[in-house]
């Protein structure tokens, strides 16, 4: 057996009265750490100085460079030979920063230490690349003394990129970082065409190492894997569990989490998403919130994968769907019939297009236009959604009646159950390895024992650098042992690495979570008077949680992931296609309320019931088919918790 990693929550940051946690140390249960976060230390203005210091370059003979941090930023100015007027690259914000570390030269006869960052900026084309900044420190004559103005600036960099609290004294010192997060990453091999499992390889991987995330890594083998795994998880043992793949992937982990017999508890686990695969709708407003401009594909993953690097949990609201059956599930994204389902579903055959699937979709389904008879019920939200920006114009309902918007603005398959430490992986970084192993990750990876420099930042024949030790080791970490790739075969899961036994394939029943949907009396039975019903023709309807359908259609663009609200929205039958068109491809500005389309509503509620009275059609929670018939669902403000990262501004990128 290996010692495990304590859960430790540090001091949280909730700006605008959000709830909103860091990496650290914190309470081993999910449910306390999630209640207890400390208040947030005092607001550091943006331009306020926190270390100023000159460093050298690799290779030596290269430039020198006065360096500035402050909360938000990383300001390099060149000094020599010449400073220069207008300095290329010289501010580097915190938002494209993953991960910091300290280094030292291999040659012995070298005092200096050196301390490097990685970044992702966007190129003149947009799209982000992978570069290092290293700089010498060289400012006294020992090596000791180096090495440790060189980890008071790594320490102080890793604090601003967890959202630790800095000293107010300035004694900023390794001891201030926590042990490492432990992550559980879940893959679907087979999203994004196909791609989930290299995109996981060259840039998750890598890029969460060098944050100094410690992880472990599964490849899941077929639909409701994932469930199970959770279902068995000792969440103890793990700070988060990240899905790398489409919305699919995560409606099973939350579902899982619900069924245990611990479910208060376990819900509170942080999850988080990687979008990498065709439905990244979930994804898509975390990338907003974090302040980053639209994206999609491999864009949208970096920028997510920054935001993770970040940590910081958020609530989220979960909506806890009945069918008619009885049997009951949870929907982080959305419950969908008519259009938006029959797209779904029937564009699953073009899958291997990844998101072009559902482009594809909209065009046929345009061209075979249906219409549903069906009954809407919904208890209306006591309290006004916040309001949206005015080109975001929002429909209000005009009576108890009708609501209509005002007219105003192929993979080869791998093992199962194999961590990244027992798959002989050609990782960029070699170093990467599981938190199941003897050692938790170090705080700082790295390239081959060096980093990976830029042309213009190093040379051929300098000296390499290798890891600081006393920096890529916390306090209280063991020591690392040397592993070796196991043979293919039968899986291999490590005795104490709170991963459950292998089970064989078996049918996933219903969510057995015992919470109580206090609002909805049983499907079937009349409603309350104060609940608006709504029946006629409809070409879709929509009962939507967070901002976004898809990574790029923006169907509630006021929403938040704890507003406690489902947003409904619905188109009536009447609308021509053209119109059905441009809504939604108003949708991908968030705009298409302010078209004035009179078949379009919408509805602020907390609970609702949808009876389909058109005897064939397809509904689905999360984009999955679920049975066909009469629904009702009701919203559990903030029930879970998601890793967001920190919030950024609106609608500017930071």
């Amino acid at each position: 057996s290996h010692p495990l990693l304590e859960s430790r929550q540090p001091d949280t940051q909730r700006p605008e009265q959000e709830l909103t946690g860091s990496w650290g140390h914190g309470p081993r249960s999910t449910l306390v750490r999630a209640k207890t976060m400390a208040p947030p230390p005092p607001p550091l203005a943006a331009s306020t100085p926190l270390l100023h210091g000159e460093f050298g370059s690799y290779p030596a003979r290269g430039p020198r460079f006065a360096l500035t941090l402050t909360s938000q930023a990383l300001h390099i100015q060149r000094l020599r030979p010449k400073p220069e007027a207008r300095p290329r690259g010289g501010l580097v914000p915190l938002a494209e920063v993953s991960g910091c570390c300290t280094l030292r030269s291999r040659s012995p006869s070298d005092s200096a230490a050196y301390f490097c960052i990685y970044t992702y900026p966007r190129g003149r084309r947009g799209s982000r690349r992978r570069t290092t900044r290293t700089f010498r420190t060289d400012g006294a004559a020992t090596y000791e003394e180096n090495r440790a103005e060189a980890q008071r600036w790594a320490t102080a960099l890793t604090c601003l990129l967890r959202g630790l609290p800095l000293p107010g004294d300035g004694e900023i010192t390794p001891d201030l970082l926590p042990r490492p997060p432990r992550l559980l990453l879940l893959v679907n091999p087979f999203g994004g065409r196909g791609l989930a499992w290299q995109w996981c390889k060259n840039y998750v991987l890598p890029m969460i190492s060098e944050a100094g995330l410690s992880f472990n890594l599964i490849q899941t083998e077929r639909q409701n894997h994932a469930r199970e795994l959770v279902q068995g998880l000792s969440l103890s043992e793990w700070d988060g569990i990240v899905t790398v793949s489409g919305d699919g992937l995560l409606h099973e982990v939350l579902n899982g989490l619900l069924d245990r017999p611990d479910w208060e508890e376990a819900v509170k686990m942080p999850v988080g998403i990687l979008p990498c695969g065709s439905g990244n709708a979930l994804a898509g407003a975390v990338n907003q919130r974090g302040g980053f401009e639209p994206a999609l594909g491999l864009e949208l993953l970096l920028n997510c994968s920054l935001l993770l690097c970040r940590g910081g949990g958020h609530p989220l609201d979960l909506l806890s769907v009945t069918l008619a059956s009885g049997s009951r599930c949870f929907s982080f994204l959305s419950v969908a019939w008519g259009f938006v389902s029959d797209v779904d579903i029937q564009s699953e055959r073009f899958r291997a297009l990844g998101s072009a699937r559902f482009t594809l979709g909209t065009v046929l389904g345009l061209a075979t236009l249906h219409t549903y008879r069906g009954r809407l019920s919904y208890l209306p939200a006591t309290v006004e959604p916040a309001s949206p920006t005015p080109a975001h114009s929002l429909p209000r309902a005009k009576s108890e009646l009708t609501l209509t918007p005002d007219p105003a603005p192929p993979m080869a398959h791998s093992p199962l159950h194999r961590s990244v430490s027992d798959l002989p992986l050609p990782l960029p970084q070699p170093a990467l390895a599981s938190p199941g192993s003897p050692e938790p990750l170090p705080i700082l990876s790295l390239n081959g024992g060096g980093p990976e420099l830029a042309g213009d930042w190093g040379g051929a024949g300098d000296v390499p650098l290798s890891p600081d030790p006393l920096l890529s080791s916390p306090p209280g970490s063991p020591k690392a042992g040397l592993h070796s790739p196991v043979a293919e075969g039968a899986p291999v899961i490590p005795p104490s690495s709170g991963l459950p036994t292998p089970t064989p394939d078996a049918q996933v029943a219903a969510s057995t979570c015992g919470l109580p949907d206090h609002l909805l009396p049983p499907l079937g039975t009349p409603l309350p008077p104060d609940w608006v019903t709504l029946e006629g023709d409809f070409v879709l309807l929509l009962a939507i949680s967070p901002s976004h359908l898809g990574a790029d259609l923006v169907a509630a663009p006021h929403a938040r992931f704890d507003d406690g609200l489902v947003h409904l929205c619905w188109v009536r039958s009447g609308i021509s296609r053209a119109a059905l068109l441009r809504l939604f491809l108003a949708m991908e500005r968030g705009s298409q309320f302010s078209l004035g389309c009179p078949q379009l509503g919408y509805a602020a509620a907390r609970a609702f019931r949808l009876e389909p009275l058109t005897p064939r059609g397809v509904l689905t929670v999360d984009g999955e088919q679920v049975e066909y018939g009469p629904l009702q669902a009701q919203m559990h403000p903030g029930l879970g918790t998601l890793l967001t990262g920190p919030p950024g501004c609106p609608g500017r990128e930071p």
